[in-house]
């Protein structure tokens, strides 16, 4: 009896051990990243490596940030660096503006950015156009950041998309980046360019959490402006995005799977320069094509690759028109289940696929 005690004993300490091995053993190289703490990462990192760099708008310093993108920079950087500024958004872009014309690098939070109406003369005429009618003399490295597109809740003058808007516009980047690693990669790269950039985040999304490969999380790790990349790869049907509809088109490609309908998903990450030859190559490959967006229909993304698509190469490889699933040509109501519906939900991605392969 004795012997069986300090069997059973012996093994308990064994197996204590084995878990106290997989507990402490070397975590993986990729990790779980919220897109709030992906954005805090890339300023933290520019505001580091570039004295010129700095952030400004309203909440952004002691409170640190409305969305708390902007937590603990106010702390390690100080006012001269992180800079919160009164309830005045025509009046702070002008300021970051010229402090870009003078040799700066600012980020200019907008809390969202259907307050940048207030500002827009200052992004469009001042930052947007300088470049070119100073016969490129004088750039203007400013990036635009803050929440866009719809939130829950806050109705119709807080929901609009303003992708096709800032879009229209020669002489702005404009980026929308979906995941952690788009937020990442590509607002290090929006803060080093030389020409001023739109960077429209989304509120629903900050709080989501993707995995991050080690490459991902380097100093150096930057996206290129003006490339699209193909999260799913597919054969029936392209499915094209941006923003937070990207997760929709996903969930939606992996219901049709199931029904044997393979979907291509593209994130566009960047909306102008627009990537039109990876929306193209699929097109070619899948011979459909259906465009995903919050924003309203009328002269929106959509629009715009659709007209892309038919001017160009791929327009012959079409066996069905190309379809466009937008937002509601409404203002956005308060009550949720209006709003539900006046935004694109997954379930209207599968009638829409379903509907252009005749399915």
């Amino acid at each position: 009896m004795a012997s069986f005690r300090r069997l059973v004993q012996t093994s308990r300490n064994v197996a204590s051990v084995v878990l106290r091995r997989q507990f402490h053993k070397t975590p993986s190289a990729s990790a779980q990243v919220t897109v709030r703490d992906a954005l805090n990462q890339a300023m933290d990192e520019e505001l580091e490596r570039d004295e010129r760099v700095f952030l400004l708008g309203e909440e952004v310093a002691q409170y640190d940030g409305a969305y708390k993108v902007s937590r603990g920079l106010w702390k390690k950087y100080g006012d001269s660096r992180i800079i919160d500024t009164p309830i005045t958004e025509m009046g702070f872009a002008g300021i970051a503006v010229g402090a870009a014309m003078a040799g700066l690098r600012p980020i200019c939070e907008f809390m969202t950015f259907n307050f940048s109406m207030q500002a827009i003369d200052q992004v469009i005429n001042s930052a947007a156009k300088t470049y070119y009618m100073s016969a490129g003399f004088q750039s203007v490295p400013i990036v635009f950041r803050g929440p866009n597109g719809a939130s829950a809740g806050v109705a119709a003058q807080h929901s609009q998309c303003f992708a096709a808007w800032y879009a229209h516009c020669p002489g702005l980047k404009v980026v929308s980046p979906w995941n952690a690693e788009d937020a990442r990669g590509l607002l290090k790269s929006a803060i080093r360019d030389d020409n001023p950039v739109v960077f429209l985040e989304n509120e629903l999304m900050y709080g989501v959490s993707f995995e991050m490969s080690e490459e991902s999380q380097s100093k150096d790790f930057t996206i290129p402006i003006g490339k699209a990349k193909v999260e799913r790869q597919g054969t029936h049907i392209t499915l094209v995005s941006h923003s937070r509809y990207v997760s929709f088109c996903l969930d939606a490609a992996a219901v049709l799977a199931k029904e044997g309908i393979e979907c291509e998903v593209i994130n566009l990450r960047t909306i102008r320069p627009l990537d039109v030859e990876t929306v193209e190559a699929s097109v070619m490959k899948t011979n459909h094509l259906i465009t995903v967006e919050g924003g309203w229909p009328q002269f929106g993304v959509g629009a715009e690759i659709c007209a892309r698509i038919m001017e160009g190469p791929a327009f012959n490889y079409l066996d069905a028109p190309a379809v466009r699933v937008t937002g509601a040509d409404i203002p956005m109501p308060y009550a949720k289940i209006l709003e539900d519906n006046s935004i694109p939900q997954v379930k209207d991605i599968i009638f829409s696929v379903k509907k252009t392969l005749n399915v």
